[in-house]
């Protein structure tokens, strides 16, 4: 095995121990969002959006959005306090492991928590029957993609702070602003120009557009592919970032 795959084997060893704290969260608020966005506000839209209804359109979303915020909460306080308070990175460091273990192994468990908590969602929407394709699982690769899009370039961000202040003032002015305007609750279109450009910009639109087709079984054609090499940009450079960030802290 790889030295990456002992880092996240200690993540998972770790995770045995408080996975019951977050299960009854990843049931709850899949159930919770569907009922209070989907059908209550749903129960207000007299018509649909792009021929579905406001509930199966702004399932795909919610996964999506769900994976993204999944892995920034696993990029934000952990990674800080493994530099700062538990030091665990530094003891991961002076055993044989390189940086790129210590990093892609943090951010393999990252992964595994998104695919956990957007597979809950998926068998959830599929009980309320939002599911309207045989592609829908794909939604789980797309949530993915979103998912270490974002959780690369925070976990660079992480390592360079060194107080769980600077992790606030990330999730009010960019985490938060991003969860709303970036298709997930109404479409991009309907923003201002300006807006819209910003949305787009936002890696988790795209994440959103690639789970919308997914499971209204639309025909993604080339702006899902544009979508997709959007993200693995996302992905490499936050990669990039966060693994100068983490060699300048680790490496003496």
């Amino acid at each position: 095995m790889t030295p990456g795959v002992y880092v996240l084997e200690y993540h998972l060893v770790n995770y045995k121990r408080t996975w019951r704290g977050s299960a009854l969260s990843s049931l709850v608020i899949p159930l919770l969002t569907m009922v209070g966005f989907g059908l209550g506000v749903g129960s207000y839209v007299d018509q649909g959006i792009d021929g579905a209804s406001y509930l199966d359109w702004i399932v795909p979303g919610l996964i999506a959005s769900t994976a993204v915020q999944s892995a920034i909460g696993e990029a934000t306080w952990p990674v800080l306090g493994n530099f700062e308070w538990l030091k665990v990175y530094f003891a991961q460091a002076a055993a044989p492991l390189r940086v790129a273990d210590i990093l892609g192994g943090h951010l393999a468990f990252m992964i595994f928590r998104v695919v956990t908590s957007a597979g809950v969602f998926l068998v959830i929407a599929a009980l309320f029957g939002s599911l309207h394709s045989w592609w829908a699982p794909l939604t789980l690769i797309a949530s993915v993609l979103a998912a270490l899009a974002v959780a690369a370039p925070t976990a660079a961000y992480s390592a360079t702070v060194t107080t769980d202040s600077y992790l606030a003032i990330l999730l009010r002015f960019a985490v938060l602003p991003m969860s709303l305007f970036s298709g997930v609750f109404f479409p991009v279109e309907s923003l201002p120009v300006l807006l819209r450009w910003v949305a787009w910009v936002l890696p988790l639109s795209h994440g959103v557009e690639l789970s919308r087709d997914a499971t209204l079984g639309r025909a993604p054609g080339w702006a899902g592919l544009w979508h997709v090499v959007y993200l693995l940009a996302w992905c490499a450079a936050g990669w990039w970032i966060a693994h100068r960030r983490f060699r300048r802290r680790l490496v003496v």
